[in-house]
């Protein structure tokens, strides 16, 4: 095996081995993506220089005999997550030479453990997006195939660990956007609870949603970064302690829900076989299938989409030219507004403030933003039903496998379907993991399982098992 080609696990195991030093495999990382990221596009910046003393610090704390978690593992961090002292751009204009004051929470974490950040990775423009298209320096291709779309909005962040460009790495979910494009790249995408994370220092975008998470080669993996993130913190008021975590579960003695509404009318029949193949072989492990009804799920898509919108509206309202990032000179402070806006953000973004501006509007927030809360409420009780009878659900992750790049580009709502399988547990606050569950010809089609509140452990001893049956 290639040094790029290691898990997390084996990396650390050589490591600890003297089989190799974290130069050594960082370096092989930056080599990687010096050969194919030109193709790919999934980095928007390579601190290399950087990247190699994180290495040489790890190497010493390891010779003196101390081991942290990731110490001396080369990951890859979402151009929407701050990092202190380097570009933070969220993939737009507005931002385009934006330098982190300071660390995310994650990243604190990532640090304290020893991890090596090898760079910032390609997303769609402030998160918003299914393909990473929106992305003002351009799309990140799919490993698998670069005439298609890597999904979004964390692409960039599934591709470098789908292409070996890191071990592994962060990014951050409000409707799918880790599991989805986790499913399109063929690896592992954990989308925690709302609240297990800290989401100080990750760029706004929906704060009643946004969620960040790890992608990783397995399932393992996935479980190691996200021991090392989770937990409260004191900036963020959003965030809690869970519970005790160590727990294991075994398939044969659970009962997995499998939602109707999930297998309806336009999934592709391939998806669809793949995913029942996989609800088989966790029936043969001896888990018992309950066929179920999520009635409010047909609506999740018009919900997120009055909801999201809304808080983005509010949440872009600080990016005026102003304050920080791109100022456009203007004679009056309208002009500065209009113009830096105008010229800073992407035809998304400026889509979605639109809407959310309008939703949120005197006479129309009770017949839009209010209504759509009060539906976001009856999907949360579908869930808590369902959890009364069903451990975990088991279901797609998108209708379809990576499609091909500009194929919906000039369709929103065709975009938006992306999303139609991710965006119900959003809504309800539920983790959700996205797991590779088989092929269509060489394109990855992800099995998502979805858990109660604070579950994660069980949604990943569950996929554990699963790994080896798929």
């Amino acid at each position: 095996m290639e040094l790029a080609d290691f898990t997390i696990k084996k990396a650390r195991e050589g490591l600890k081995n003297k089989e190799f030093s974290s130069v050594e495999l960082t370096e092989a990382y930056l080599d990687r993506i010096k050969k194919i990221d030109k193709d790919l596009n999934a980095f928007l910046s390579v601190t290399e220089e950087l990247a190699l003393t994180q290495a040489e610090q790890a190497d010493k704390k390891i010779a003196s005999g101390e081991f942290l978690e990731l110490i001396g593992v080369p990951c890859a961090i979402k151009d929407a997550i701050l990092v202190e002292g380097q570009k933070c751009t969220a993939a737009s204009k507005i931002l385009e030479n934006y330098i982190a004051p300071y660390d995310a929470t994650v990243i604190k974490k990532l640090k304290e453990q020893g991890a090596v950040i090898l760079g910032k990775t390609n997303t769609d423009e402030f998160t918003m997006g299914s393909s990473t298209e929106n992305s003002a320096f351009g799309a990140t291709k799919n490993p698998h195939d670069s005439a298609r779309v890597a999904g979004g909005s964390s692409g960039g962040s599934a591709a470098s660990v789908a292409a070996n460009e890191a071990c592994f790495s962060l990014g951050s979910d409000t409707g799918g956007s880790i599991r989805q494009p986790a499913s399109f790249c063929g690896v592992v995408g954990l989308c925690p609870t709302y609240g297990a994370v800290s989401r100080y220092g990750l760029i706004a975008h929906a704060s009643s949603l946004d969620q960040i998470g790890p992608f990783a080669k397995n399932v393992e993996d996935a479980k190691i970064v996200f021991d090392v993130i989770k937990g409260k913190d004191s900036m963020d008021a959003t965030s809690v302690e869970p519970g005790i975590s160590n727990f294991k579960f075994q398939i044969s003695n659970l009962k997995i829900g499998v939602p109707k509404e999930y297998f309806a009318k336009g999934i592709e029949p391939e998806v669809e076989k793949i995913i029942r193949g996989a609800i088989k072989k966790a029936k043969e492990a001896g888990a018992k299938i309950v066929e179920m009804s999520l009635p409010s799920s047909e609506f999740a898509l018009a919900c997120y989409y009055i909801i999201d919108p809304s808080e983005i509206s509010a949440n872009l309202a600080r990016f005026d030219g102003i304050r920080y990032g791109l100022s456009e000179p203007a004679e009056n402070l309208s002009e500065v507004y209009l113009k830096t806006r105008g010229r800073g953000l992407g035809e998304e973004v400026k889509r979605r403030i639109m809407i959310g501006t309008y939703c949120l509007s005197s006479g129309y927030y009770d017949a839009y933003y209010k209504k759509a809360q009060e539906v976001r409420e009856l999907i949360k009780q579908d869930f808590a039903k369902a959890f009364k009878t069903v451990d975990v659900l088991f279901c797609p992750v998108s209708p379809f496998p990576a499609f091909k790049i500009g194929e919906k580009a000039d369709n929103p709502m065709s975009m938006y379907l992306a999303d139609i399988y991710t965006i119900p547990l959003k809504l309800a606050g539920l983790p959700g993991l996205s797991m590779p569950a088989g092929k269509i010809g060489n394109l990855p089609v992800g099995l998502q399982i979805i858990g109660n509140h604070f579950q994660e452990d069980k949604i990943m001893s569950i996929a554990e098992q699963l790994e080896k049956m798929l």
